[in-house]
């Protein structure tokens, strides 16, 4: 969920590749890229499904034609070298490239067979129902209770002060974090150390009832411990939710995920089982950045 005051994100912080020319990006495709993308990309029980989906920032392509389905109640992970288009991608699954002035997405993204791009479609609810966690806990500058009670009132979710506080705590409780802050509720979410922040974050996106869970690089800016106990609770999760994430550690992807997608220069060249992705990858480009020959 967006801050109350979010405004655009100015084009720097996002981490896109950026071509030069067509020429360069054919060049690059010619030489190491397969034509189309390796393993499986479809999912039997699809909760989105992405079809020949581009991205530009102005004239410059940072996306070209993927094709992914995101599965129910299960966690895919999204690796690859930076700059290589996965959290770019990520942001496309609840239209959070709208805040960016000179974004342009092309193609078909649908969820539960509704195209999430239609001109009929509010991004409010769609950020509801397609959640999001970022790379660094940015908790809103109020109470633990009312970091989480936002975004159900502001939504309707509650008919009343009990049904809210009800909402509160079962989501702090999926988040795992409850049992460390029931007795602080009114004090500020800013002051919890930086792994209950990202926990308080993810408590604020389970409150509004999502669908889809986006992780963009969730455990980045915290200690191992803290790492830990984020990736137990997406093991829990995805019980409930489907999980999208992206990550910079391989391991993290090999612990948490059921489905791994190998993303380079803009391109998705590899997505399979997780378990055959890190043991046994069908494309060079895959096996290389596994196993530490870039990236």
């Amino acid at each position: 969920m967006n801050r109350p005051d979010a405004g655009k994100a100015p084009i720097e912080e996002v981490n896109a590749p950026i071509r030069e020319s067509a020429e360069d990006a054919l060049s690059a495709r010619s030489a190491d890229i397969p034509e189309k993308t390796v393993g499986n990309i479809t999912h039997a029980d699809p909760v989105m499904v992405c079809r020949g989906v581009d991205v530009f920032y102005g004239d410059k392509q940072a996306i070209f034609g993927v094709d992914l389905d995101v599965g129910r109640h299960q966690v895919i992970s999204m690796i690859g070298p930076s700059g290589c288009g996965k959290s770019t991608f990520l942001r496309c699954l609840n239209r959070m490239n709208d805040t960016i002035d000179i974004a342009r997405v092309n193609g078909n993204i649908e969820l539960d067979g509704k195209n999430i791009y239609a001109s009929d479609v509010d991004v409010v609810p769609l950020r509801a129902r397609v959640g999001m966690v970022f790379q660094k806990p940015n908790p809103f500058p109020k109470s633990i209770y009312e970091n989480v009670a936002y975004g159900p009132r502001i939504h309707g979710l509650a008919k009343d002060k009990v049904e809210l506080e009800e909402i509160v705590h079962t989501s702090l409780e999926k988040a795992g974090l409850l049992g460390e802050v029931k007795d602080r509720m009114d004090q500020p979410g800013t002051g919890l150390s930086g792994g209950q922040q990202q926990r308080l974050c993810i408590a604020r996106a389970i409150a509004v009832s999502p669908e889809i869970i986006l992780m963009d690089e969730p455990c980045s800016a915290l200690d191992p411990i803290a790492t830990a106990k984020i990736e137990d609770l997406i093991d829990e999760l995805k019980q409930n939710y489907t999980i999208a994430i992206v990550t910079h550690s391989m391991q993290q992807a090999a612990r948490v995920s059921q489905r791994t997608a190998y993303f380079h220069l803009g391109y998705l060249v590899e997505v399979d089982e997780t378990d055959k992705i890190f043991t046994n990858p069908s494309h060079k480009l895959t096996e290389d950045y596994i196993t530490g020959r870039f990236g």
